[in-house]
């Protein structure tokens, strides 16, 4: 006679199947518990195709990007380093575990994955560059030029390696050379921006009048990017030409009402000319444009002193302090007020 149990063996035997393949089914990631995964349409699209294929490194490595974009840091770094734990052997996972370290600050971490890069693919061009940029940061000026040589090695004409080379030398406080290493990045890449920038801010420190070209050409390649105006409208102030400097910070503010630089410099110059009023005024923009500005609250705050109104001064002051105890300005016009920060 059979024992009672055998006739509950097959469906004993189907719950082990069902608990054996559970086991076996990849854990769910915590991280994915957030609801940006299903708040976001194009991240709900990825997180789905993940959950179907979850041992799809590029299916990782895409939402990591997506999220990289969205400001999610801690969120694509998890996914960046999924992707390599998928697959080991792709240097572009590297090299974005790499930039996104460097983003964040953590040099030494992102030197590391960097190079890992450059060890799964030495000719990658990119990841020279970029660990370049890391010794320059770094100011270890041998190194960078060591991975900048490699690169230059393989092509002659790479415009970024030249423009690299100049960022080391105006780094380096030698101005004749880094001109000449922007204006070879020019010469083989006319469209380079930033080099054509760096043209304009060095030939400007020297006087040079052809530094206005240079910042011109630059704003006409991209003109939703104003900073050529106003590194126009600096010049013109370091050389004593009021006037200009205020036309240029003016047609900065039209095209950028929020570029709080060019309010920051006009408002200097109206409180030379003693327009304290209209001084105050573009201190106040800086500060609603860049609240967390503690020398704009200390100018308007000083604008305010001079218009006799303490208590408005006070506050900002005060609040100068506090967002930056180390200066040292605030702490002096309270003290000089008799109030305590």
């Amino acid at each position: 006679m059979k024992s009672a149990w055998l006739k509950y063996l097959p469906l004993l035997i189907g719950i082990l199947l069902v608990i054996s393949c559970n086991n076996n089914r990849p854990a769910a990631d915590p991280g994915e518990a957030n609801p940006i995964f299903k708040e976001d349409p194009a991240l709900k699209a990825i997180t789905d195709e993940i959950a179907k294929t979850p041992t799809d490194a590029v299916l990782y490595f895409q939402r990591g990007r997506t999220l990289q974009k969205m400001h999610f840091d801690s969120l694509a770094l998890k996914d960046y380093k999924k992707a390599v734990s998928l697959d080991s052997g792709r240097a572009e996972y590297f090299s974005a575990i790499g930039d996104l370290l460097f983003e964040n600050k953590d040099i030494s971490g992102s030197i590391e994955w960097i190079q890992k890069a450059i060890n799964l693919k030495p000719d990658d061009r990119k990841a020279h560059l970029k660990i370049a940029k890391l010794f320059l940061y770094l100011q270890d000026y041998a190194r960078a030029f060591e991975e900048i040589n490699i690169v230059l090695r393989k092509n002659v004409y790479d415009p970024e390696a030249y423009f690299l080379k100049g960022m080391i030398y105006k780094d380096a406080k030698d101005t004749a050379k880094a001109i000449s290493n922007f204006q070879t990045a020019v010469q083989v890449a006319p469209d380079y921006r930033d080099a054509v920038i760096q043209l304009g801010i060095l030939h400007g420190a020297r006087r040079d009048s052809i530094a206005m070209r240079y910042l011109q050409n630059a704003y006409a390649m991209d003109t939703t990017d104003v900073f050529p105006i106003f590194a126009m409208g600096t010049m013109y102030q370091e050389m004593g030409d009021v006037v200009r400097a205020k036309d240029q910070y003016r047609r900065c503010i039209l095209k950028n009402r929020h570029y709080s630089d060019a309010y920051f410099n006009m408002g200097y110059l109206l409180m030379q000319e003693d327009s304290t009023e209209k001084a105050w005024r573009q201190y106040d923009m800086v500060v609603k444009n860049s609240p967390g500005n503690p020398a704009a609250y200390y100018n308007r705050g000083l604008c305010s002193e001079m218009m006799d109104s303490i208590a408005n001064a006070i506050e900002d002051y005060k609040t100068a302090n506090k967002l930056d105890s180390t200066f040292d300005k605030p702490k002096i016009a309270l003290k000089r007020l008799k109030v305590r920060g």
